[in-house]
């Protein structure tokens, strides 16, 4: 059980709620803060009192007062006509995110919602309930207004869900779980949907997974380095040291590791005397991914306990203040900045793969076919990988950099960070199916050259793989070969005992 307190949820803690069903529970300090914030809510309206959201309308309607016997129907209506959300939906895993990150944001106290809405978010995350939420619509400023609201309508028995694995309506998961549709009172719909969860949610997910796949790579490029007879001087630790980035220092210590005993590699001036740049730089290339990765994970980790709606409450209701923590900006260049880090891994992986079935830039059969010329080998696997690589050249297009102002031009600047977010999470499917093509080719060198010759930490590797794709005796459909492996490396099954002990050091 993991406890939420809005302001200590970390990343360790958010991979157990999403990829292994951890349940959750509010801290009893942080309900008390709800309920303190809470109060300041019921005495504006009480009072009367003009305050953006509470008693006046939204956006543009900023200036119209809402008397209080109207309250609920303000709530409900913003989530009804907000909820306009287009497109294929986000993956479950990311409207399970969603509600966490909601629940937690709300938990901050500054929000003004009732303890029953942060507990109805919970029983759905507990319950394994998952909104169906489109993933078109937000502008990723004013909140991810229209992803978040149809997160919403699941809390008051609307819309529909994905529950035990079957797509059906909210209502009737509710029901099913004994849990009763609440009615948003002052404030709580504006609570639900002005915020940056929704684009949070896609790059944590994403996140999450380029760390799997940016170690996953160096163990791919390391296979690759015997297939090839790599020349492990350019890893030495004095080189790396030389230079003074710690994440470049730690690629080519993981790497050496991989390699320690290898009989594939060699010394410079055995074979040549330099290796290409897409051998030769894998701890610059690697290490300057690793630095973004670092730097994307600390913007993740403040906005995951980050109070972004508005208004926030603050003193016990005697300081209420509108202003724009749902600017989704740093959001958006973080996930523009993963975007482009990402791509790299995959454009280098791409140059690794050439070099491994170009005859022209090695030894090996040409395309690593059993028959060259009656049959192609991995010829094509070098064209899909190529056309992955220039697809995410062109997604990884900065979406924060672009604005358009909507409401009237009251809200005349926005992120574009969902945006950015999803497009994230395309780069790195692409970029692990790059991967995969990059290790099949790796396993087939290996072979080649000659498996009892490989690292023991590199043959582990090779001997997990074969289990999943056999060698190539002969052509066949590769596409199924390409999409067993992608499905290997996204799954915790294919981390080895003793890649997982030195990526976690």
């Amino acid at each position: 059980m993991i406890t939420l307190t809005g302001q200590t949820l970390t990343f360790s803690e958010i991979n157990k709620i999403l990829f292994h069903g951890e349940e959750v529970t509010a801290s009893t300090e942080s309900i008390e803060r709800v309920i303190a914030s809470r109060k300041a809510v019921e005495k504006i309206v009480d009072d009367e009192k003009i305050v953006y959201g509470i008693t006046t309308g939204f956006g543009k309607f900023s200036d119209v007062y809402i008397d209080k016997k109207h309250v609920e129907s303000l709530q409900l209506n913003l989530i009804y006509s907000h909820a306009c959300g287009v497109g294929d939906p986000f993956p479950e895993v990311v409207s399970r995110a969603m509600i966490i990150l909601r629940a937690n944001a709300l938990l901050k106290g500054f929000s003004g919602v009732r303890p029953v809405v942060i507990e109805q978010l919970l029983k759905l995350a507990n319950a394994q309930i998952h909104p169906i939420i489109p993933q078109q619509g937000s502008l990723g400023a004013s909140g991810d207004l229209a992803p978040l609201s149809h997160l919403a309508l699941a809390l008051i028995g609307e819309g529909e869900v994905i529950y035990k694995g079957e797509k059906t309506t909210a209502m009737k998961a509710l029901t099913n779980e004994g849990i009763f549709p609440i009615t948003l009172t002052a404030k709580e719909g504006l609570a639900l949907i002005n915020g940056t969860q929704a684009m949070t949610a896609m790059g944590v997910v994403a996140y999450l997974e380029a760390e799997k796949i940016a170690h996953q790579a160096e163990l791919i490029a390391s296979l690759t380095m015997e297939g090839l007879q790599g020349i492990i001087d350019a890893f030495d630790e004095n080189i790396h040291l030389a230079r003074g980035y710690q994440e470049q220092v730690d690629v080519a210590k993981r790497i050496r590791t991989y390699l320690a005993d290898s009989k594939l590699t060699t010394k410079q001036g055995e074979i040549r005397v330099q290796d290409a740049y897409s051998l030769r730089c894998i701890p610059q290339v690697h290490g300057a991914t690793w630095q973004t990765l670092n730097y994307v994970k600390e913007k993740l980790l403040i906005e995951m306990n980050a109070a972004t709606d508005n208004p926030l409450i603050f003193e016990n209701g005697d300081k209420v203040i509108s202003g724009g923590n749902f600017h989704g900006q740093p959001i958006a260049f973080a996930m523009d900045f993963l975007k482009i880090a990402m791509a790299e891994l995959a454009n280098i992986s791409e140059r690794r793969i050439e070099r491994l079935v170009n005859p022209q830039l090695n030894d090996l059969p040409a395309f690593l076919s059993p028959e060259p010329g009656l049959q192609s080998g991995a010829m094509i696997m070098q064209y899909v990988a190529a056309s992955l690589v220039s697809e995410n050249k062109t997604l990884a297009h900065p979406a924060s950099v672009d604005s358009i102002p909507s409401s009237a031009n009251q809200e005349d600047h926005v992120s574009m960070g969902t945006i950015g977010s999803r497009h994230a999470y395309q780069i790195i499917t692409n970029v692990r199916r790059v991967l995969a093509i990059e290790a099949i080719c790796a396993l087939q060198a290996c072979e080649i050259r000659g498996i009892e010759r490989m690292a023991s930490m590199t043959k582990e590797f090779y001997d997990g793989a074969r289990k999943i794709v056999p060698s190539i005796k002969a052509d066949r459909v590769f596409a199924k070969d390409i999409e067993a492996l992608n499905k290997w490396l996204k799954e915790e099954s294919c981390i080895l005992e003793n890649f997982e002990i030195i990526t976690n050091n």
